[in-house]
């Protein structure tokens, strides 16, 4: 249990990055005030937090709907968490993230960002919500699959504290420091993704 929930932790720290949305997120609420940044913060969590727990309970049922066989959902989660871990290693993840933020904080009619761009797709994007099914495939009776959960309230849990310490850790860090662990964990998730992908043609083939 303790090695799966690490697994599980491990995958959805480095896909959901609390660590680099926090300067996002900073930039973003520039103009707004300390009750405001916490505010939306936490219903920007708490948004993301609905939609990955639907997808992490149901998305198998959806799956089934649409006739998409689980093993395949493998393979093509572990191929979109390579390409967000390639992204990751080369910086073009964070631009794109920085060049979505400058979109949003050149629109003044745009106030609370808590939905749109944070809670979907900064935190339960389409990578976020992939890896929260695929962990939930792999996970095998209700101790299993409440321990994936965990990981997921855990990794929730710290993208708020990220989120309501976003100027601070924002100062403390730098970017330079920011980018190399940004490089590290996209190594990190690439292997993962290449797990996902061989765990997924094992059981096709």
């Amino acid at each position: 249990m303790t090695e799966l929930f690490i697994s599980a932790f491990v995958t959805l720290f480095v896909v959901i990055d609390p660590p680099g949305c926090a300067p996002i997120y900073a930039s973003l609420t520039t103009g707004a005030t300390q009750i405001q940044r916490r505010s939306m913060a936490i219903r920007a969590v708490a948004i993301a937090a609905g939609i990955l727990l639907l997808f992490a309970l149901w998305g198998k049922q959806l799956l089934g709907t649409l006739g998409i066989a689980l093993d395949s959902f493998r393979i093509a989660g572990g191929i979109m968490l390579f390409i967000i871990a390639m992204d990751m290693v080369f910086e073009k993840r964070t631009q794109r993230r920085e060049d979505r933020a400058q979109k949003i904080a050149e629109t003044p009619e745009v106030e609370d960002v808590s939905v749109f761009p944070m809670a979907m797709p900064m935190i339960a994007g389409p990578g976020s919500i992939a890896t929260v099914m695929l962990l939930m495939s792999r996970a095998e009776g209700l101790s299993e699959r409440l321990v994936v959960i965990g990981a997921v309230v855990v990794t929730l849990a710290l993208m708020l504290g990220s989120l309501l310490a976003a100027g601070p850790i924002m100062a403390l860090l730098g970017s330079k420091i920011e980018a190399v662990i940004t490089r590290l964990l996209g190594v990190l998730l690439a292997a993962l993704a290449a797990q996902f992908v061989i765990d997924g043609l094992k059981a096709s083939f």
